[in-house]
């Protein structure tokens, strides 16, 4: 595993967002969600495609706080422009489970 400065940790910015749309991706090679999160006022809603339709439906997501890198440049899916990186760990089987805060936070808050 290679090692990172604190300076390199740094520039990565993860917030915590609420997803506030939920919607099917048909045209994804393998089977995914479109997200749009809220990640407050300073920062905005931003779109993601998430291959998550394994653990989640689409009512488990809506309302959800995620945790996200929201600084790396947009990315074109199929006829969808990613905006964020969700993030979650993955099971041996490539199923995601998402990372979250254990308590409501406010949206845009930084993860440190």
């Amino acid at each position: 595993m290679e090692e990172i400065s604190w300076q390199d940790f740094e520039k990565v910015e993860i917030r915590v967002g609420t997803i506030v749309e939920v919607n099917d991706f048909p045209k994804a090679r393998r089977p995914a969600y479109q997200l749009v999160i809220d990640f407050g006022e300073t920062i905005g809603r931003k779109k993601s495609s998430a291959q998550i339709t394994k653990r989640y439906t689409k009512e488990e997501l809506l309302d959800r706080q995620v945790v996200a890198v929201v600084n790396f440049p947009k990315k074109q899916i199929a006829n969808f422009m990613s905006e964020c990186l969700v993030v979650g760990a993955v099971g041996e089987e490539g199923d995601v489970v998402l990372l979250a805060p254990d308590f409501k936070v406010e949206n845009g808050q930084r993860i440190a």
